[in-house]
């Protein structure tokens, strides 16, 4: 009998502690309450109708020669349980390869900011079930982001190349116990005119440099299990549709890009009785999306540190 309450006791802690985890720790790359790149319908814990203490993270990926590497610096505020709110500051190195394709002048540069915030509209497991998902809205609008440059070719025009871009988004955030673990499901659908969250700068149509919002899906699973030191340990992965075209390449090669499915092979770890976590991935962006373009990030290597005070 003993022996069956300690074994109960033990995976309920599990449960609540993963729990925690998902729903209170952890900000992806846009500084929202989530994986590494899809936001969860969860936000950063706060009392009821009072500010809670605000959550850190430092986000960093090896996009390779053509995109260079990027830095987040995100600081997000959660509201009585239900809102959040955040900044996000991208710095950004110019790429060892200024050449896209070998053979025109474009290269990625600079940093942008970020500004988002979420509303959980449905609380998981209202009404005293156990199957209803949180259910969340939320808005991303990035600022001075001149990512694309084309130099003396393809002058950049504020009239006709945005620096400003956006997402709006709902999205499902359900976990299910599976025997010993946490099963973690996540899917939501944003309508978005930024490029690989702005990495690739605006999005731009097939036909034209025409700026237009877009519906994009995405989508996560994760497993969380007790880890060394009875930290605890989440795999998972994530899909993230993308707009196909990048505004300025679009009307400055001979033929059309295509951006693939973003996809993300990501472990969290949280030490026991620690409030940060570090997040590890391998993420697949994109190679070549034209005859003359090749991002050349098709396995790269992301990291990130959240801190919650």
């Amino acid at each position: 009998m003993n022996k069956k309450l300690i074994v109960a006791f033990t995976f309920v802690m599990v449960a609540l502690f993963a729990q925690s985890a998902f729903a209170q720790l952890g900000l992806n790359w846009d500084g929202q309450t989530g994986a590494l790149l899809t936001p969860f319908a969860y936000t950063v814990g706060a009392p009821d109708n009072k500010l809670g203490k605000p959550e850190l993270a430092i986000h960093w990926l090896n996009g390779g020669d053509v995109l260079g590497n990027t830095v987040q610096l995100s600081a997000t505020e959660g509201f009585g349980k239900r809102f959040e709110a955040g900044f996000t500051a991208t710095l950004q190195s110019v790429g060892g390869s200024s050449q896209l394709g070998g053979e025109l002048p474009y290269f990625f540069q600079s940093g942008y900011t970020t500004l988002h915030g979420k509303f959980t509209v449905v609380k998981e497991n209202s009404g005293k079930t156990k199957w209803v998902p949180a259910i969340a809205v939320g808005a991303v609008g990035r600022f001075g982001d001149n990512r694309l440059f084309a130099g003396e070719v393809a002058p950049i025009s504020d009239s006709v190349f945005s620096k400003t871009n956006g997402d709006f988004y709902v999205v499902a955030t359900k976990l299910v116990k599976v025997k010993k673990t946490i099963l973690l499901l996540n899917a939501g659908e944003k309508v978005t005119n930024a490029s690989l969250w702005g990495l690739g700068g605006a999005a731009g149509t097939s036909f034209n440099s025409d700026q237009r919002f877009q519906g994009n899906w995405f989508t996560a699973v994760g497993l969380a299990f007790t880890g060394p030191g009875k930290s605890l340990l989440v795999v998972g992965m994530e899909a993230v549709q993308q707009p196909h075209y990048i505004q300025l390449l679009n009307v400055t090669v001979d033929d059309y890009n295509n951006i693939p499915t973003t996809f993300s092979y990501f472990a969290r770890i949280q030490p026991k009785g620690k409030p940060f976590n570090v997040d590890l991935a391998l993420v697949k962006i994109a190679g070549g999306i034209s005859k003359e373009v090749n991002l050349d990030a098709t396995s790269r290597f992301g990291m990130g540190v959240s801190y919650r005070f």
